[in-house]
């Protein structure tokens, strides 16, 4: 029995196929105008025996493919949980959210944060500051990583953000010092989530915003502990959906 999970961001698309529990397929592609015709693109040639969907476009897939349905928090969860089996507080930054997770013993969802009103806090702020900088992703990181000193950045909406980091280099202040307020920022948004759900042992980092080693290092500098990110943090989600077939009963 093959199970997929395709989880539909708002930046990208993940999909995961699993047998056995196993993985057996990984993609991820940047997600468009035009949704459905990527995923049938991405689902083209792949064997699957069931499918289920999670994300901003979960129940538009639904229209158009036979499959079940379930939260991102549900996805996530179970994705996370599988990966590390241990972990009690689960944080998943993405394009456009921010989900923070408390899990009890068994892996069930025992509380949760989520911000989903703006992008304030997400990869897209990050993705906005560093255009607004003239950095490549790669160059925000790194120059945040690089800087001794951190300007201070006191909105969180991405709009008055652009607006301060502008103000803040026409008054002479160094790239690489915003670059890391930036990334404060953010990281004191997500924190903060983690606080209001309890952060407990085996902290899991996943999305997109996992693969910034900025954002990692500052985090664990904040709550005092190592975070556990798993390969491919960006397929959590899909992950989760497609065990959610196998935990739903369907035999392997």
């Amino acid at each position: 029995m093959i199970s997929a999970g395709i989880d539909i961001g708002s930046r990208t698309i993940k999909l995961v196929t699993i047998k056995e529990n196993e993985i057996v397929t990984s993609e991820v592609r940047p997600n468009s105008y035009n949704t459905i015709e990527i995923c049938r693109e991405m689902l083209t040639g792949v064997a699957y025996d069931s499918i289920t969907s999670t994300g901003y476009g979960r129940h538009l897939f639904s229209r158009h493919f036979e499959c079940d349905v379930i939260s991102e928090i549900k996805a996530f969860t179970l994705g996370a949980y599988h990966m590390v089996p241990d972990c009690k507080t689960i944080l998943d930054i993405g394009g456009q959210d921010t989900k923070a997770i408390a899990v009890d013993n068994d892996g069930k969802i025992s509380k949760f944060e989520m911000n989903d009103k703006c992008a304030a806090g997400t990869g897209k702020f990050l993705e906005i500051m560093s255009n607004a900088l003239e950095f490549t992703m790669e160059e925000f990181i790194s120059a945040a990583s690089g800087a001794e000193h951190a300007e201070k950045i006191n909105s969180m909406c991405t709009v008055f953000a652009e607006s301060e980091v502008i103000s803040l280099i026409g008054r002479g202040a160094l790239r690489d010092e915003v670059s890391l307020g930036i990334h404060n920022a953010i990281v004191k948004r997500s924190v903060s989530m983690l606080k209001r759900v309890s952060i407990r042992d085996n902290v899991v980092f996943v999305g997109g915003v996992a693969n910034n080693a900025c954002v990692r290092k500052l985090i664990e500098k904040e709550i005092g502990t190592t975070l556990f990110v798993p390969e491919n943090p960006q397929t959590i989600g899909a992950l989760g959906c497609a065990l959610h077939q196998m935990k739903a009963g369907i035999p392997n």
